[in-house]
């Protein structure tokens, strides 16, 4: 890949999406495109570029992010976060919540274990008064690949490992080597396709927004425009969980700092 190349290719991904790629990521974009260009018979990244800004069917552009996207994450990951929503968030919603009409949304979900660990979370707390709540949680993300894998809702013994046992026993099916979710849990999340690029159109606001270890891959002036977009949808009392390798800038946002990379909107 020429330099030219991979800028052009770099600045179509963060225009598009966001996502801030380095000089130092080029042989990270040649090795996981180089297949890519083989399947679709491009002999350099100039007539892949080409080939990307023409694709009317999308196939092309869903295959790119697939690629390029990092979809790593695990149940449990930063456990200390579900600790605070299940014994200090819940609490305080539940008894403020008039409508019962609680709003969640995992942006950047990835494979899913965080928007599940949150239905969980919810069945637990509400128990029986559940039928009388909607509190079912939006799960978005850019990857068909990675969104797919969240929809099968199936993990091995390893990827459940670190969950309660009672969960193990209360929310999985399993079949021989694999565990699937209950379509208890499974019809508490929805899964959408979504750019956090883009305008957001939602009717209504969110009471807690999770969008961890995602702006990692963006710059600081992206990271700015999208806390802002968040903050604009959080209700009033509502909390943005983000990564704790992440920071927010306390004088570019109006959320309020509470614990390590919990924020709140007053």
């Amino acid at each position: 890949i020429t330099e030219k190349e991979f800028i052009q290719l770099t600045e179509y991904i963060e225009s598009n999406y966001g996502i801030h790629l380095k000089k130092e990521k080029k042989t990270l974009v040649m090795g996981r495109l180089h297949n890519i260009l083989v399947e679709n018979k491009c002999s350099t990244f100039s007539d892949y570029f080409n080939l990307l800004k023409m694709d009317k069917t999308g196939n092309v552009v869903s295959a790119f992010i697939n690629k390029i996207t990092t979809n790593h994450t695990f149940f449990m990951r930063e456990a200390d976060h579900y600790d605070y929503f299940k014994n200090q968030v819940l609490p305080y919603l539940s008894s403020q919540t008039a409508d019962k009409d609680l709003r969640i949304w995992s942006a950047g979900c990835s494979t899913g274990e965080e928007p599940y660990t949150l239905a969980m979370i919810l069945d637990d707390y509400f128990d029986k008064q559940k039928i009388w709540w909607d509190t079912k949680v939006l799960a978005t993300d850019i990857s068909d690949r990675a969104l797919d894998k969240a929809k099968s809702a199936i993990y091995t013994n390893e990827q459940i490992e670190r969950l309660p046992y009672n969960w193990k026993i209360k929310h999985f099916k399993k079949t021989n080597s694999v565990n699937g979710i209950t379509d208890q849990i499974r019809n508490e999340v929805l899964f959408r396709k979504f750019n956090l690029m883009d305008n957001f159109p939602f009717k209504r606001k969110f009471h807690v927004i999770f969008c961890r270890n995602v702006m990692i891959y963006f710059d600081n002036k992206t990271k700015i425009e999208l806390i802002n977009k968040f903050y604009e949808f959080t209700e009033p009392g509502g909390y943005l969980f983000i990564g704790h390798s992440e920071s927010l800038n306390r004088d570019c946002s109006k959320y309020k700092y509470v614990l390590p990379a919990v924020y709140r909107k007053e």
